[in-house]
């Protein structure tokens, strides 16, 4: 009986690493996912009016010269009445430029009733943005590797 050792070749150890990154992306992709179905299932509903816009600068100097971005993003700023009464006011998590959102503006705004401190607006770029740029990358990718592998298997 004769055993045959074939070496993963430098093909493989990409496919491989592609698909490990692609995967892992894809599981982040899908935790954030379950995270934002978790919190519209637990979620108040309060209309609330867009108060102002809170432009910043996130990225450090270094980011903004290699990206040639140095325009701020809006964030806007959210004003509701909580279940219990209470006025709240909140910076949303997601910027934009040029602005999703108009001072004065009315939008949807989710939160849980424990902390109503932690809201959001209830749009499609607050809740499914990060869920659908991690598994998109993560789906992209690991389809790619397994692409890879099976060319080269098929070669072998």
């Amino acid at each position: 009986m004769q055993l045959q050792v074939r070496r993963w070749g430098a093909r493989q150890w990409i496919a491989f690493g592609t698909i490990g990154f692609g995967s892992l992306f894809l599981v982040i992709g899908l935790i954030l996912a379950g995270v934002s179905v978790s919190f519209l299932s637990d979620a108040e509903r309060a209309k609330g009016t867009v108060v102002a816009l809170d432009w910043r600068n996130d990225y450090s100097s270094a980011s903004r010269k290699q990206r040639g971005n140095n325009e701020p993003h809006a964030y806007p700023v959210v004003e509701f009445t909580s279940s219990d009464g209470t006025q709240r006011t909140f910076r949303n998590s997601t910027g934009s430029n040029p602005p999703s959102y108009e001072e004065g503006d009315r939008v949807e705004v989710l939160y849980h009733a424990d902390s109503p401190e932690d809201a959001r607006i209830n749009g499609f770029v607050s809740l499914w943005l990060l869920p659908l740029i991690f598994g998109g990358l993560g789906l992209l990718a690991a389809g790619i590797g397994t692409a890879v592998a099976m060319v080269g298997r098929g070669r072998s």
